[in-house]
């Protein structure tokens, strides 16, 4: 980030933290122009690992049925969902519900009956867990923290929103995760084609950063 946008996102922060009971989250709004999201090869579908965090812990929940993995799982912290489990599941709207405050990650098995029991529920919130695929889950799990996905969804709008810190997150490191996720999508769609991009508290009006 330019040192003069560097400077208004301080003084920004500076004039909103703090005005909630909560802490704030801070989140990023990019706006596209050029592309056609309809077409599924310009859609969106990327991780990206902010270099500072998103200044809160972040719960997982891994869907599995292979001892080993479950007790991997366990042993990093996460809750473990069986297959035994799904139906049960898909019948209760409060844990279902609950589902949303974690982040999803699935043995690639059982996609096939997670898309079935839950994937009515779970898809249009964009919350469809990602299958591990040759990945060692403690390292997921220790990574996701750090971890946000940028998709495009709903009506395919050339925007997307994403979490890039809290405010009690100093202005510089909100700075370099905001400089990761706009490097990330500029890789992928071409910087030309990013229109714009504005910064915001959960509860503040937007500022322009691009």
């Amino acid at each position: 980030m330019e040192e003069e946008s560097l400077s208004k996102l301080k003084t920004f922060i500076e004039e909103n933290k703090g005005k909630r009971k909560f802490t704030q989250s801070v989140e990023l709004a990019v706006n596209f122009k050029g592309i056609d999201f309809t077409k599924q090869d310009n859609r969106l579908n990327l991780e990206v690992k902010l270099p500072h965090g998103k200044g809160r812990d972040s719960k997982a929940i891994v869907f599995a049925d292979d001892t080993k993995l479950a007790e991997k799982a366990t042993a990093a912290g996460a809750r473990v969902i069986p297959s035994s489990q799904l139906q049960s599941l898909s019948s209760n709207k409060a844990q279902m519900a609950d589902l949303l405050n974690y982040e999803l990650v699935a043995q690639p098995s059982m996609m096939p009956q997670i898309a079935k029991s839950l994937g009515q529920f779970l898809g249009p919130k964009n919350k469809i867990p990602r299958p591990l695929i040759g990945e060692d889950v403690s390292a997921v799990i220790s990574n996701i923290s750090k971890s946000i996905y940028l998709r495009s969804k709903g009506k395919y709008l050339p925007t997307i929103h994403c979490l890039v810190g809290t405010e009690g997150m100093k202005p510089e490191d909100i700075s370099s995760n905001i400089d990761e996720v706009i490097n990330a999508l500029a890789k992928k769609v071409g910087k030309a084609n990013i229109k714009s991009a504005y910064v915001k508290l959960t509860m503040s009006k937007p500022l322009r950063i691009v």
